[in-house]
């Protein structure tokens, strides 16, 4: 149990105690947007500084996905299986294609080029929301310097008619996002400005409308201490798994920490993965790391 935190009863109906972290392979710059493919039995997810894709499995262990990755940050998969991926170098979202091609979906918005999308999720109906920070664009580490050419914002975009629209724009820096298991909400992580001193860190929750398309709200879920939400995953019971400086932390829907996972590293990312959607993968910093819970990743509508 040294690897876990209880701060919540409830939080003890979710971990093994037989169920250590494991470390899967290590050597990276900075990993991002972890992604379970199932129907390939592997976990695909960015080593960003390096501009590439990795793909690790339990039977085959690490290899190289796709390089160059046109420095891909957060992905998903759509309702159909096809890879969708934010680019920070082409400032874009693009998808692969069930042959391997690579279609480019969405890089402006009224006539101006995006920033540099960072992550993604795919809602039942088709639509794609994404954050487009300005963070991929400020360094020559994670795709290249740009000049941003619009404010940051959280978008939606219909695949379907093309149509792109600006779901929430009162963000500093929108960063990972997911929906509750019944899709009424949606956690958006407000990274902040984070050339202020004391930048705006916290999680957001916006309430859906009726539509699937507009939001409403978008007050403070919870704040992570220490550090911040970079990107984080719901479980079915539609608790919030989120990065943190120390490692994962727990998060019931009523905002309350349960408990956290220790980590040796600071964590960027996670995913649900594996046949019953019970192995929570973990980007910490450098390492890849994973943890059997007592839990399964929400399933979409």
């Amino acid at each position: 149990m040294n690897d876990f935190v209880v701060i919540d009863q409830r939080f003890l109906r979710y971990i093994l105690d037989n169920a250590e972290l494991e470390k899967l392979a290590s050597g990276f710059r900075w990993i991002e947007g972890p992604v379970w493919m199932g129907d390939a039995n592997c976990l695909l997810f960015q080593d960003l500084p390096r501009n590439r894709t990795m793909r690790w499995s339990e039977d085959h262990g690490l290899s190289v996905y796709r390089a160059p990755s046109d420095y891909a940050n957060g992905q998903t998969r759509d309702r159909e299986g096809r890879l969708i991926a934010c680019s920070h170098r082409g400032r874009c979202l693009y998808r692969t294609e069930h042959d391997g091609r690579l279609t480019k979906l969405v890089s402006h918005h009224e006539g101006k080029r995006l920033n540099a999308p960072n992550d993604v999720v795919v809602k039942s109906d088709g639509g794609i929301w994404f954050s487009d920070p300005l963070y991929g664009l400020m360094t020559d580490y994670e795709g290249g310097r740009q000049t941003s050419e619009q404010p940051p914002a959280l978008y939606r975009f219909d695949p379907a008619s093309g149509e792109i629209a600006v779901a929430a724009d009162d963000f500093d820096g929108p960063n990972g996002l997911a929906f509750s298991p019944d899709e009424k909400r949606l956690y958006v992580a407000e990274t902040g400005d984070q050339s202020k001193s004391n930048p705006r860190q916290y999680i957001r929750v916006f309430d859906v409308g009726a539509d699937g398309k507009s939001l409403h709200g978008g007050g403070i879920f919870h704040k992570i201490e220490p550090g911040y939400a970079d990107g984080f995953r719901v479980d079915e019971d539609g608790n919030v798994w989120s990065s943190a400086a120390d490692g994962v932390h727990c998060i019931a829907p009523d905002g309350t920490l349960l408990g956290k996972i220790l980590v040796p590293y600071r964590v960027s990312n996670v995913t649900f993965g594996e046949l019953h959607k019970n192995r929570l993968f973990i980007g910490g910093s450098h390492t890849l790391y994973a943890i059997f819970l007592n839990t399964r990743g929400a399933q979409m509508p």
